[in-house]
């Protein structure tokens, strides 16, 4: 093996490690982790929330055990690969060891750790993004078409993983029309990639069309309840924070595209990340939509840096100093402290703004690490409800939202199959079940009307127990246990169903 090889693995080896250690096991899985495994049970070619491919790795974790070890594998996995794109892209742009091992530095010691800790489309999505410009660098390089069919089949495998990819075209387009490499858009190769990629998109496509596109509907849910909180100062200062200790490197690949003579070729991608910053900005996207830019940015920084640093202390620095700044971070940016120790540093949490939920307001750990507990809680005591109903295969379990469904399901050990209205799990309720009885999840500070509104459906009606544990986003949620049903459950389900569709 060589030693660029034994340092690549090295860099790959390391990656795999500090995932599993940067996150303590007094932490559950994230709320969206939950509904992304639960779509192993339903296989479709597509979802309200993502398209395919998240359910097609959900399903390998389910053959795999379903362990929460294969559930952060695979987002790892997806990190290491990053890793390996940026170092081969290196290679490619005629950097050596050092600029190889600069590049994989800056890219370890970055958001994409944290990134890479949740099974999310985004670890998929950001790896496409990354092997999408190295294979338009193969292309211009080569002028061979083998890379445009590549690149057609890494796009759709993106594309159907999560369709934020179409904003890398939408950058990409514009920019290349600016340069020479215009003429790539009337050759026969590029229209016969354009083809490859919409028939591999396509079952998605037909998949959207029949559900009255539903992409566009959850799209205009996450703008007015989500993105209309997102400024351009906040999407920028993130873009700042997710890649800080490789600012370094990436500040100089950004000059080098404009000035540096070797990539006059690649001048296309300085222009690429000019039009996609500014397509994410009009659209208030949130800042992590655009972390797949940076990776390749890294190889065309570290390569330049490479060429024009020659002094060892100073490569030595360039190397030590996103490592050094990485570390800070990962005392805030990481499930790796519990909620307790949290609270009792709380002051460097808030200063690093962390505290702020969606909400507008602070809370006493992140979101993120409040979305990671009580689960398990929740679970056991769903269960100990689900026991008591006289009849339990035809006990409906109905939870307020998909984190609380898919937690449920995946802890349960009765083998339940909560639903909910929410997301995903509107499509999932088995009317072919009689259901007399109801396991009711519900939030907290609803428990009145829940009583009132429900328990006169039923002969009796009562609340359980509730989600305690002090830090846990979903404490106080209620669990209800309702009997005897007076009227066709099933029915009024079929309605609300119809009325919560799209």
């Amino acid at each position: 093996m060589t030693k660029a090889n034994t340092l690549l693995c090295v860099f790959i080896v390391l990656k795999f490690v500090l995932q599993y250690l940067l996150i303590i096991p007094e932490y559950d899985l994230h709320r969206d982790e939950y509904l992304h495994l639960d779509q192993a049970n339903h296989l479709a070619w597509g979802y309200l929330s993502v398209p395919p491919v998240t359910s097609w790795i959900a399903t390998l974790i389910k053959w795999l055990g379903n362990g929460v070890f294969w559930v952060r594998f695979f987002p790892a996995l997806c990190g290491a690969l990053t890793i390996w794109v940026v170092w081969k892209t290196t290679e490619t742009l005629k950097g050596g060891l050092y600029a190889c091992a600069l590049a994989a530095t800056c890219t370890l010691f970055s958001a994409l750790m944290r990134l890479n800790q949740l099974f999310q489309p985004n670890s998929v999505d950001v790896l496409c993004w990354a092997t999408l410009y190295f294979l338009l660098i193969k292309y211009i390089q080569t002028n061979k078409p083998k890379w445009l069919y590549w690149f057609a089949v890494v796009f759709a495998f993106g594309f159907l993983n999560k369709y934020n990819v179409a904003f890398l075209i939408i950058g990409l387009l514009p920019s290349i029309l600016l340069t020479k490499h215009r003429q790539l858009l009337v050759t026969r190769p590029f229209f016969l990639a354009v083809l490859i990629g919409l028939v591999l998109i396509s079952p998605n496509l037909i998949w959207q069309y029949r559900n009255d596109f539903p992409v566009f509907h959850h799209m205009k849910i996450l703008a007015e309840t989500q993105l209309v909180n997102v400024t351009p100062a906040d999407f920028f200062k993130e873009q700042f924070i997710y890649f800080i200790g490789g600012m370094i490197v990436l500040v100089p690949g950004l000059y080098a595209l404009l000035f540096y003579k070797p990539f006059e070729e690649y001048r296309l991608f300085f222009f690429s990340i000019i039009f996609t910053l500014a397509v994410f900005v009009f659209l208030r996207a949130k800042g992590y939509y655009a972390i797949g830019i940076y990776p390749i940015y890294l190889a065309f920084g570290a390569v330049f840096v490479s060429a024009k640093i020659k002094s060892q202390w100073i490569r030595a620095a360039y190397i030590i100093i996103p490592a050094t700044i990485f570390i800070p971070v990962a005392r805030v940016a990481f499930p790796n402290q519990t909620p307790e120790k949290i609270v009792a540093n709380s002051q460097r949490f808030k200063r690093a703004g962390l505290l702020r939920w969606e909400d507008g307001k602070d809370h006493e750990i992140p979101q993120d690490f409040a979305d990671m507990v009580g689960w398990k809680e929740l679970a056991e005591k769903v269960d100990a409800a689900y026991a008591k109903s006289p009849d339990p295969e035809n006990t409906l379990v109905l939870c307020d939202n998909y984190g609380q469904a898919g937690a449920i399901n995946y802890y349960s050990k009765k083998g339940i199959r909560a639903v909910t209205f929410n997301a995903d799990y509107v499509n999932w309720f088995d009317l072919s079940k009689k259901y007399k009885h109801l396991v009711r999840v519900k939030n907290g500070w609803e428990t009145e009307a829940e009583m009132k509104e429900t328990g006169q459906l039923f002969t009796s009606g009562a609340i359980t127990d509730s989600v305690t544990y002090r830090y846990a986003r979903e404490r106080g949620a209620a669990i209800f246990l309702f009997l005897n049903a007076k009227s066709d459950i099933n029915g009024r389900l079929a309605k609300e169903i119809e009325e919560m569709r799209w």
